[in-house]
């Protein structure tokens, strides 16, 4: 059974790490003393639960745990440097730090390096997600033991809850632009102004003017969906951003 290590301090571990084609090594003083972090552990980069969900949910959340008192979130995985920090570039994952447990044993001294031999994997770790303080562990979200990749408790919303059920969760705002449009740049800095992270999908890039009237039924750009409802352009953005403030 994978034991709850809660109140014990994170195993005293340098990892190798990869940035921008030059190593560098951090120990788990430099990434956890004086600090609150939240961390996950996943199986695998580029495997389908942890590409699709584990990390964009983290990704996504990073400014309301920052709000909430968090100074860092932290990927582990049992996988070399070089998957990491590509598997980082390939998630557009800017705001979590990606570190590799190449030899697992940051995993091992967790107690959750576990083997995976059926799958070709080796021995990885356990997926879960914990709030470490100062170094020392205060919450463990331990996935259940159950056969296959359970995914139920380790997710960023869970570990929001527990570190406030009242936080409010960002706006989940996509932007349709496209090269050189002036309006589509006003609409992105009056969201960059509020603080407000976007996704952009560019035309012709992204997406093509079909698919763009079938989803919002206009040609031009920008459009603007808040929390999945169509705002509109960049002067229907201003008022709705108005509005709320009103």
């Amino acid at each position: 059974m994978l034991k709850n290590r809660e109140g014990e301090r994170v195993p005293h571990v340098t990892f190798r790490t990869r940035k921008d084609g030059k190593w560098l090594d951090f120990t788990t003083d430099e990434l956890f003393s004086g600090k609150t972090v939240v961390v996950f552990a996943l199986p695998g980069a580029f495997t389908p639960t942890c590409s699709s969900t584990h990390v964009p949910g983290y990704n996504e959340l990073y400014t309301t745990f920052k709000e909430n008192g968090v100074d860092d979130i932290i990927c582990i995985s049992v996988n070399d440097p070089f998957v990491m920090e590509e598997w980082q570039k390939d998630q557009q994952a800017e705001n979590i730090k990606f570190i590799p447990d190449g030899n697992g044993e940051f995993s091992e001294g967790m107690g959750m390096l576990v083997d995976k031999r059926d799958l070709g994997f080796g021995k990885r770790s356990w997926r879960y997600s914990m709030l470490v303080k100062d170094g020392v562990i205060e919450k463990m979200f331990i996935e259940p033991e159950v056969e296959g990749d359970p995914f139920e408790v380790s997710d960023a919303e869970t570990m929001l809850k527990y570190i406030n059920p009242q936080a409010a969760k960002p706006k989940l705002v996509s932007l349709f632009t496209k090269v050189g449009c002036p309006y589509c740049a006003r609409a992105k800095a009056t969201l960059k102004e509020r603080g407000i992270d976007f996704e952009e999908i560019v035309l012709g890039k992204d997406i093509t003017t079909r698919s763009l009237q079938a989803v919002t039924g206009a040609k031009t750009v920008p459009q603007v969906f808040i929390d999945g409802k169509l705002i509109g352009g960049s002067e229907a953005l201003d008022e709705y951003l108005g509005s709320q403030h009103r």
